[in-house]
């Protein structure tokens, strides 16, 4: 019985990798690679206890949808026959990226391992869940960047101005972007704030402001579970079909999270995301520099101590036109810059901006 249940949940987890199709037939043009793969995976899967497969499967077969927990596997390296492998590597090159190659490249979400922490074991455990997981793409060790455009201008006016009577979705109460102290306008007990996500259409911003309590915030246009900003409930009239077709891809949208050496956010969408950031740029130059974030990638997109140095050294006669060094902009799908005729973020058709208070 209990076998029976193991091979398929073996037979489910294996159509999930990546590159499977309904199409695909077992043993198909396998490579050697692709058969000593699948030997080590088999592997791993054996000494994943019934619980733990269960959990792996949930989690792949979600794509990252669901809010799956941990899968605890023996932390270290697994000796295989004459290979040496780290079991989170093997299991995302799996399902998620064939062509990963070390675990440096890696970064764990900051919803993962929250079992861990609260097990007897969870020293000597490590989580494989693939979906809690990230790719690096950041200035530690950067591609190159994905465009260099000239300092924007668009209306400061504008983004201040009096938002559009559209709720967020959200259970937060909006604000304006200058409001005070939480605790002095509601005589509540709530902390304050540590970002506003304001959600662009073109020129024109969508919704009010969304102000950031939690560590994490999601921000997508659908989302099986989570919660978080939804973009799926922002009505706007008159939206032309290039928004709507950008819209229609954002998918799981992307992840902010604060963590202890800055902000990152998560491409948790099935297509590429674009960042500017005042922490990416380069130093002194009247450039700005616009990453293209794959998917499932993550990158640190604001340094607070980096910012605070900017603050204190920045040159000004490098600042035209109007600067905010604690905002970032994030484009969905769409890019910006020279390599495009979209010159301007404000040209993108769905974009999110990214306002921080600082100091942390």
């Amino acid at each position: 019985m209990f076998r029976s249940k193991r091979s398929a949940l073996i037979r489910r987890l294996w159509k999930c990798r990546a590159g499977y199709s309904d199409n695909t037939e077992d043993g198909e043009a396998e490579t050697e690679a692709d058969l000593e793969l699948k030997s080590i995976a088999q592997s791993i899967f054996k000494r994943l206890k019934d619980k733990q497969l269960e959990l792996l499967v949930q989690a792949v077969e979600s794509k990252g949808g669901a809010n799956s927990s941990c899968v605890l596997f023996p932390k270290g390296e697994l000796q295989i026959g004459r290979r040496t492998v780290f079991p989170q590597v093997v299991l995302c090159q799996l399902f998620r990226w064939p062509d990963l190659r070390h675990s440096f490249e890696l970064k764990s979400l900051t919803f993962c391992c929250e079992h861990c922490k609260l097990q007897d074991d969870g020293d000597s455990t490590i989580c494989c869940n693939p979906y809690h997981l990230s790719r690096l793409c950041g200035p530690e060790s950067p591609p190159p960047p994905y465009s260099q455009l000239p300092m924007e201008s668009y209306n400061l006016e504008e983004r201040n101005s009096t938002p559009e009577s559209t709720e967020t979705g959200a259970s937060n109460t909006a604000f304006p972007h200058n409001f005070s102290d939480l605790n002095d306008s509601l005589g509540a007990s709530k902390p304050m704030h540590w970002c506003n996500v304001a959600y662009w259409e073109l020129r024109s911003r969508v919704g009010r402001l969304y102000p950031v309590y939690e560590q994490s915030v999601n921000i997508f246009q659908e989302l099986p579970h989570g919660d978080g900003l939804c973009l799926g409930l922002l009505h706007r009239d008159c939206r032309n079909e290039s928004v709507e077709r950008t819209r229609g891809k954002i998918g799981y949208g992307v992840t902010v999270s604060r963590e202890p050496d800055g902000v990152w956010a998560y491409n948790r969408s099935n297509f590429a995301i674009f960042v500017n950031s005042p922490t990416l740029d380069i130093p002194n130059s009247r450039t700005l520099t616009v990453w293209k974030v794959s998917p499932g990638f993550s990158i640190r997109i604001f340094d607070y101590d980096k910012s605070d140095q900017l603050r204190r050294t920045r040159d000004q006669e490098f600042m035209d036109g109007p600067y905010d060094p604690n905002s970032v902009r994030i484009s969905f799908v769409k890019g910006w810059g020279p390599c495009y005729s979209r010159q301007f973020v404000t040209s993108c058709p769905c974009w999110i901006e990214i306002i921080f208070n600082v100091p942390r």
